[in-house]
């Protein structure tokens, strides 16, 4: 569809064109009210400098094309009686979406103090971008957002999420063209070879084509039709091209396009669900080409605005250095003709407020935006039956996350009927051990299909067929936002490719538990297997435990850190995360088969307690310890108790007390988080004066920072050093220097009283440090004492 016809023709009779456009210079006039105004929201009077913000600050050039698709969706959500919410992509379209809230009365419903009439119009131009009030940007305290619009790309991918099992629901989802331009939305347009016809919603894409970004022109807008076409074709979508800047011909072009985009979604929609075929067809979208900063001044001291880079922001500067500007921010308020769109009391004429949808079909108001509304609790299997049988601690041997992927089964199964669980995670979860999941869904998947493939179908729980972590964190973040539950599984090396994603995330869980109407949503729950001590192929690439360190940084009632010790622990661990709500929940645990310590019982009684002192491991009952040694994660737990063994054996009066983490946060004060220990508490586990050596999963700094504030100055944190290539499980926690010979050396150095034993002892883990070299330069893996080890036989 294009602007070549010279007569406008189109679906709008000229009674309504009309009023749509007056719709539209309503909400453009209120957007631009926002970036500027601090008094006189009417006009009632000729503009004064003091009625403008001392300082203004906002976003123009893509406010009045958002307001423009705004308007239209609105009308077929009236004339199909959709149930459709709007996904923001574009940075900083904030004034579009607070302002059409506000026409259609959402917001004044979820903010009463900002009423519709005069002084609540004063009150929504001076919030924002002002001390106190409200961002830039489409943000959590706008309603009808599921999607922060700080960071660009991952809009499309928010949408498909929330699509997913919500067979009823369009997500409309504006992409600015310079968000376009990144690497995830780039990705997300695959999007559509996971989308189930039958049991899933759709999504519509409108690309918005203003042709720049800050001072830069966009690359989509600077390839031609043809050749954008054939691209968008490629992804899987039927482009409908809406170009111009004459309102009246666009209105009739917009209205056209959006009517052809429904009607293709209900015909693929009600041929799948007819039929029961799910093969693949092109979806419907839009790509809406229209000036930056269409409707704004089109000269600015010379220069011309409208339709350039000159747009992006602030369009006119107005204040004591640029006194002519007050006049023409004047006129070009004036343009959009307010005494026309609101009455004197300045409420929205009634026949311009007839236009928005009524109710939870007002898009601010629909309840997928505000997915705590939604949410119903999982039903949870009873996780104590895939329980390892742990007769006494080290008996037993266990692959931790391979059990942890029979319980995902059954929390899958019996989840089925609701449709509300699904795990993501890019092409990694039989590589982590969760293939247990597939004796009862698979993965859902809408491409082709070839003889060998596995485990794919139409529909599944599943969604990893796509090698992005940026598209799984996205997919799942929508599929939260709207009311569902979920799990990413992910290398631990690699989930750094979505840190700026748990950001905004985070962000957002932090905002919104200070917004009553905001209802809480489901926790997202981090599963890191692969991890940086089971790197025995992959080498140096895979190795980064560090994403621990950038989730302590955020709030601390948003995160949460845990590192089962063994699989009884992940089970437990996992049970409570899925539970859990409005929390962003990080579990590291293995893959490989490592000793078991803790039977079912008292793994629920450690997980409880997230911390505690392991008194079967070490023998200062009754007296004060003369060393403490704490682990958290399950190769650093295995070392210290191996390190334990040999310092019981050799050093037999030695007190031990051996402390095992497996909430990360409990470490950090009571004062600064809400899991923490208090001082005494903490005290009591590690004590006021005694060397502590501490072996943690990740780097040691992390330790050093979360104690920081504790009595006892001697802790000695052992973790990973950047150390270790292609070798041994072994050999890594040896050129990190995390293994038991390593440990064992460090307590003796610290106690200077064992004299002539410590000596000798400290002389033999030399030798056997020199001996694990030279065996594996031979042999190629580990030795047989190491890798027969257990602690039975060490006690």
């Amino acid at each position: 569809m294009t602007t070549m016809d010279a007569v406008v023709t189109g679906p709008l009779s000229p009674e309504l064109g009309r009023r749509m456009n007056a719709y539209w210079r309503a909400a453009n006039y209120l957007s631009v009210g926002q970036i500027y105004l601090y008094d006189n929201p009417l006009l009632k009077r000729p503009l004064a400098l003091s009625d403008v913000k001392p300082l203004v600050v906002g976003h123009w050039g893509t406010t009045p094309g958002q307001n423009f698709i705004y308007v239209h969706l609105n009308r077929v959500i009236r004339k199909y009686d959709l149930d459709m919410f709007y996904v923001a992509g574009p940075g900083h379209g904030g004034p579009a979406l607070v302002g059409n809230t506000y026409l259609e009365g959402t917001y004044s419903e979820v903010y009463p103090d900002v009423s519709q009439d005069e002084a609540g119009l004063k009150k929504l131009f001076k919030q924002f971008s002002f001390p106190g009030g409200i961002s830039s940007h489409v943000a959590p305290t706008t309603p009808g957002s599921i999607h922060e619009g700080g960071e660009l790309g991952y809009s499309l991918s928010h949408a498909f999420g929330a699509a997913f099992d919500n067979p009823g629901l369009i997500v409309a989802c504006v992409i600015g063209d310079g968000e376009a331009e990144t690497g995830p939305l780039a990705t997300s347009w695959q999007s559509t070879k996971f989308l189930n016809p039958i049991s899933d919603g759709a999504v519509l894409p409108i690309l918005h084509l203003n042709g720049y970004k800050i001072s830069n022109p966009t690359v989509l807008a600077r390839i031609g039709d043809e050749e954008l076409g054939q691209f968008l074709r490629g992804c899987g979508w039927e482009p409908l091209f809406v170009e111009g800047d004459d309102p009246e011909e666009m209105h009739q072009l917009m209205a056209g396009a959006l009517e052809e985009a429904i009607e293709g979604i209900a015909a693929i929609q009600g041929d799948a669900r007819a039929s029961g075929e799910t093969t693949r067809r092109r979806w419907p979208m839009i790509v809406l080409k229209s000036p930056k900063g269409w409707t704004g001044p089109k000269v600015v001291d010379g220069l011309q605005v409208e339709g350039t880079f000159r747009s992006h922001q602030v369009p006119l500067l107005v204040d004591a250095d640029h006194p002519d500007h007050l006049a023409q921010l004047d006129s070009w308020m004036r343009s959009y003709q307010p005494e026309e769109l609101f009455d004197e009391a300045g409420r929205l004429l009634p026949e311009l407020a007839a236009l928005a949808p009524e109710g939870d079909r007002r898009m601010g108001a629909n309840p997928h935006a505000n997915g705590g509304l939604l949410l119903s609790d999982l039903r949870m299997p009873d996780f104590r039956v895939h329980a390892v049988d742990v007769r006494s601690p080290g008996a037993a041997e266990a692959k931790d996350t391979e059990v942890l992927g029979e319980f995902l089964r059954d929390v899958v199964a019996l989840n089925e009927e609701q449709r509300n669980f699904r795990i993501f995670g890019p092409d990694e979860t039989l590589s982590n051990m969760l293939g247990a999941v597939f004796e009862v869904t698979s993965r859902q998947w809408d491409a082709q299909v070839q003889v060998n493939d596995e485990f794919l179908a139409p529909s599944g729980r599943v969604l990893d067929s796509m090698l992005s972590e940026h598209q799984s964190e996205g997919w799942l973040e929508g599929y939260l936002l709207t009311g569902r539950h979920g799990l990413f599984n992910c290398y631990e090396a690699f989930i750094h490719i979505v840190d700026s994603m748990f950001n905004q995330h985070a962000k957002w869980l932090k905002v919104t538990k200070q917004l009553p109407w905001r209802r809480p949503i489901a926790s997202l729950n981090y599963l890191l297997a692969s991890h940086v001590w089971q790197q025995d192929h992959n080498g140096f690439t895979h190795q980064d435990p560090g994403f621990l360190d950038h989730v302590v940084n955020k709030k601390a009632d948003v995160v949460r850190v845990y590192l089962p010790p063994d699989a009884n622990c992940l089970l437990s661990v996992m049970d409570h995360c899925l539970r859990s709500r409005h929390y962003v929940n990080v579990v590291v645990a293995g893959k490989r088969a490592m000793p078991q310590w803790l039977d079912m019982e008292a793994a629920v009684v450690h997980c409880t307690e997230g911390i505690g002192i392991w008194d079967w491991a070490g023998n200062d009952q009754g007296a004060e310890p003369d060393v403490v040694l704490g682990c958290c994660g399950d190769t650093p737990t295995l070392e210290v108790l191996a390190a334990v063994s040999i310092l019981r054996e050799h050093l037999p009066d030695l007190k031990i007390r051996v402390v095992n983490v497996v909430d990360l946060m409990k470490l950090q004060s009571a004062s600064e988080h809400p899991h923490g220990l208090s001082d005494a508490d903490y005290d009591s586990l590690f004590t006021t004066g005694q060397h502590i050596i501490f072996a943690f999963h990740g780097y040691p700094q992390l330790i050093h920072r979360l104690t920081y504030r504790r009595t006892n100055r001697n802790l000695h944190v052992r973790g990973y050093n950047e150390e270790g290539t292609i070798t041994t499980p072994f050999d890594m926690r040896v050129q990190n220097r995390l293994d038991r010979y390593h440990l064992v050396q460090d307590v003796i150095d610290r106690l200077p009283q064992l004299g002539a034993t410590g000596d000798y002892l400290r002389q033999m883990m030399r030798d056997k440090l020199v001996e694990h070299s030279q065996y594996i330069d031979v042999h190629g893996q580990d030795m047989p004492d190491i890798r027969n080890w257990t602690w039975d036989a060490h006690r």
